[in-house]
Order: structure tokens, then C-alpha cells, then sequence
């Protein structure tokens, strides 16, 4: 279990931390280190939003792109780490957020992993593997976040589904499966958090252009990309754009949705 500290996290903080009065939001991130979850950190940054980012690991390259961001725009962005498989870690990790006494206003479970395989050649151990980081990890931060945003009367969460877990495909019973179970949990969540004031979407995806993505080879790429009607994979930052948009008081009668960013396929 590897926890950022106090100590490590301060030399993370802007000018932004000293004004006075509160004006920004504070966003919790998953999977913030690459592909959808770095693009959603540029994206929040740029709206002045102050961000733990949430990764599995350290890495000197990610600390020092959070730094510029975080300078660039003025606001404060701290690097969180814990492994998503592992219970204690995410309650350590989510824990030592909370117990910075800062409001907490929007949760985006970004974080996630994804596999290619029919049944019969799949191994169930592998199936449970992938529930718990793509449901479970999600479900045990939700818990610990909503109790906070409960306390506050207002929140908002946003989580990471996909077409797979929407269109049945062979190949996706464990990705799709836990992707529609993603989505199940969001709808429910509206309907029970809503009274408290907290909101709870889920981002459908189509196929995006990440590292994810490129477990398929170039002639599937290229029917992916032919069932958009668009004519294209879509791009992190167009991704990243709708998570900014529920997250905003534009958005604030949106609840229990799925909003589907695939291209018209």
C-alpha cells in the first residue's frame, strides 16, 4: 500500500490554496496518470477546479506534469496512490483525502481495465480480477466519498461505463458484464443519494483513442472506427469535456443517466 503523506502532497500546492473565500471546486480523479483520466485532469484544471489525483503507483514524470498543470492554471493538484485491488489501500488512499477537512464536490471513478475474451478461454479467477478493480474499487470509494458529500448536502458523481456494457459483444462477457453492472449502480445511487443533493451520471464510451484500445489489431481498429458515424475513434479530450459539463451547475437537474459518447454508432 503506498499512500502519498501530507509532506509529499504540499509541495503540490498553488497560490490558489492561500485565496481567500472559496470559489473553486475540489475533484477527486482515478486513473488520473494516462489516457481519459490525465485528459480529465487538463480538462478540470482548466476550469480552475483543484484535483487529487488518484494513481496506482508513483512516477517522477506524472508528479512533475501534475506540478505544471497545476501551475498553469493556477489551482492546487495532489497525487494520490493506491492499488485498486487492494481493500485496504483504497481506504487509506480515500481516507487520507477526507481527512484533510476539505470539501469534496465531485468524484469522477475513471479508473479501470479491460480485457478481450470469449468464456471458454477465459479464466473465471481473471473475470473476478477484472469486477474488482471495474465494480468493486468503484463501490468502496463511492461509499467512503458519499458519506462525506452527504455530510455537505451536495455532490457529484460521475462514473465510467461503455457502450460494451450497453451492446452485447462476444469477446466482452467480463468487461461488458462489469460495465453494466457500472451503470446499474449508477442509476440505483441516483435514486438514493439524490434526496441528499448528491447527483450520479455515468459516461458511456465508444471506442477511444488510448493505450487501452490498442490490445486490437489495425484491421479492428479501422471497424471500430467504421461503425462511428463518424468515421473516427473518439478523443480523450472529447471525453473529458462531458465529465466537465456534469460536473457543472449547467448540468445540475442531470441524475441517474447514461450518456453515451461513441459517435452516432
Amino acid at each position: 500500500m503506498n499512500v502519498s503523506n501530507k509532506r509529499e502532497q504540499s509541495k503540490f500546492v498553488c497560490p490558489a490554496e492561500q485565496e481567500k473565500g472559496r470559489t473553486k471546486s475540489n475533484i477527486i480523479i482515478t486513473g488520473s496518470n494516462r489516457g481519459i483520466g490525465k485528459s480529465m485532469v487538463e480538462a478540470f484544471a482548466a476550469t480552475g477546479a483543484n484535483i487529487w489525483a488518484c494513481a496506482r503507483k508513483t512516477n517522477p514524470d506524472f508528479e512533475s506534469w501534475l506540478k505544471e498543470t497545476a501551475e498553469k492554471h493556477n489551482v492546487w493538484i495532489k497525487p494520490v496512490y493506491f492499488e485498486l485491488t487492494d481493500a485496504e489501500a483504497i481506504n487509506a488512499g480515500i481516507q487520507s483525502i477526507i481527512d484533510e477537512g476539505q470539501p469534496i464536490d465531485v468524484l469522477v471513478n475513471n479508473a479501470g481495465i479491460s480485457t478481450v475474451g470469449l468464456l471458454s478461454m477465459s479464466k473465471v479467477e481473471e473475470i473476478e480480477k477484472l469486477f474488482n478493480v471495474n465494480y468493486f474499487a468503484m463501490l468502496r470509494i463511492i461509499q467512503k466519498v458519499s458519506k462525506r458529500m452527504s455530510r455537505q448536502r451536495k455532490g457529484c458523481i460521475i462514473n465510467m461505463g461503455s457502450i460494451a456494457g450497453i451492446e452485447p459483444q462476444p469477446g466482452k462477457i467480463a468487461y461488458g458484464s462489469s460495465k453494466a453492472a457500472v451503470m446499474m449502480m449508477t442509476k440505483c445511487l441516483a435514486k438514493e443519494l439524490g434526496p441528499m443533493g448528491i447527483r450520479v451520471n455515468s459516461i458511456a464510451p465508444g471506442p477511444i483513442e488510448t493505450e487501452m484500445i490498442h490490445q486490437y489489431k489495425d484491421d479492428m481498429l479501422e471497424k471500430l472506427a467504421a461503425e462511428s458515424a463518424l468515421r473516427r475513434l473518439g478523443r480523450t479530450e472529447e471525453l473529458a469535456q462531458v465529465a466537465v459539463f456534469l460536473a457543472s451547475e449547467q448540468a445540475s437537474y442531470i441524475n441517474g443517466e447514461i450518456i453515451k459518447v461513441d459517435g452516432g454508432r
